[in-house]
């Protein structure tokens, strides 16, 4: 047993600073990487590794959203998972599963990196990503004027959700569970049946 004696006093536990990187320092280190990585406040961080469903859904949003946008007068371009979008106001950038940009992508950078103009974002939820994806990732979102919707996706169960903005501030909640309806993109004036969201997913069965 340690007895102390009145005037000691134990050392404190030090913790190991936490390493900051610019955005430079960040893209020179993700160029060289085998994993994609996400820049938060100065800080990388290692994105989790994706299920089959998780990826199955990402791609059939990304073919569904070319079918159905191809169709209409604008232009629009889709990106799959690998597209990072930064947020200028806030000096970070994440990864999307699947994004619509409407006539041409706009760049924060000269490389072409840095996606700065999405009008679509399709997140699909996993349980480690859950939380974050609905909250602190949508208010990043929220922060560039060219969003007007954001899709989030379940992978084990018929499920999405979106969130269509109305005007600045004001964002529509529209939730569909039967798969047979149709997940609509009130933003582009098109819909996609949720049952080729899950084409050669298994969900649970309730």
């Amino acid at each position: 047993m340690t007895v102390y004696t009145q005037d000691f006093v134990p050392p404190l536990k030090l913790s190991r600073p936490v390493r900051r990187y610019t955005l430079e320092q960040f893209l020179e280190k993700e160029a060289k990487s085998a994993h994609k990585h996400e820049f938060i406040d100065g800080q990388i961080f290692k994105m989790p590794y994706a299920k089959g469903p998780h990826n199955i859904i990402s791609a059939n949003m990304v073919t569904e959203m070319n079918i159905n946008l191809r169709k209409l007068e604008k232009n629009y371009v889709i990106f799959p998972s690998d597209q990072m979008v930064y947020f200028p106001s806030l000096d970070q950038g994440v990864y999307a599963d699947a994004l619509a940009v409407c006539e041409k992508p706009l760049y924060w950078d000269d490389n072409q990196l840095l996606l700065i103009n999405p009008i679509i974002v399709v997140e699909v939820l996993s349980k480690s990503t859950s939380k974050y994806d609905r909250s602190g990732k949508f208010d990043k979102y929220k922060t560039l004027e060219s969003i007007r919707e954001y899709v989030l996706i379940r992978q084990d169960e018929c499920y999405a959700e979106v969130w269509y903005r109305e005007s600045p501030g004001r964002w529509q909640e529209t939730i569909i569970t039967d798969m047979k309806g149709e997940l609509p993109l009130q933003s582009v004036g098109i819909t996609i049946a949720l049952e080729w969201i899950y084409k050669n997913v298994e969900l649970k069965l309730k």
